[in-house]
């Protein structure tokens, strides 16, 4: 499976996820939230930022369920989703996950019938076998 690769910049999301906290880059400055973490803030140039705890919930602002499944590792979950949630505490922020049953349910674990945009969601930590947490997500109403 593909595990993302954190750069400096987004190393601190990754280090948060491991502890169960769903926490995105904000501008020290003028306090605009961004994602994916980068060096400068877009809105005021500033260089200086914090990293804000959010809730953890959102709701599927879109998602897909690729056919067929375009890597080898994948075709034995398939058919598995792909979700952009869109952040209730930070609306412009969108994160791409998988929908699961449980945080460490297999990819498959929803029944494709059961996604909705508009769902409501609620993050879940995934240590991956590489030792990387990632964010998944769970219907609020399972």
């Amino acid at each position: 499976m593909l595990a993302p690769v954190p750069d400096e910049d987004g190393a601190p999301f990754f280090a948060y996820a491991a502890r169960g906290e769903l926490r995105v880059q904000c501008c020290a400055d003028c306090g605009e939230p961004r994602f994916p973490p980068r060096p400068c803030c877009p809105h005021c140039q500033s260089f200086d930022c914090l990293w804000k705890k959010l809730s953890g919930r959102g709701r599927i602002w879109s998602y897909v369920l690729p056919h067929p499944p375009l890597l080898p590792a994948y075709a034995a979950q398939a058919p598995y989703n792909v979700v952009l949630v869109e952040l209730a505490d930070a609306p412009r922020i969108r994160l791409v996950g998988n929908l699961v049953a449980a945080r460490d349910a297999a990819l498959n674990s929803v029944p494709p019938e059961r996604i909705r945009i508009g769902a409501p969601v609620k993050a879940a930590f995934h240590a991956t076998e590489g030792g990387l947490t990632v964010v998944r997500w769970l219907l609020e109403r399972p």
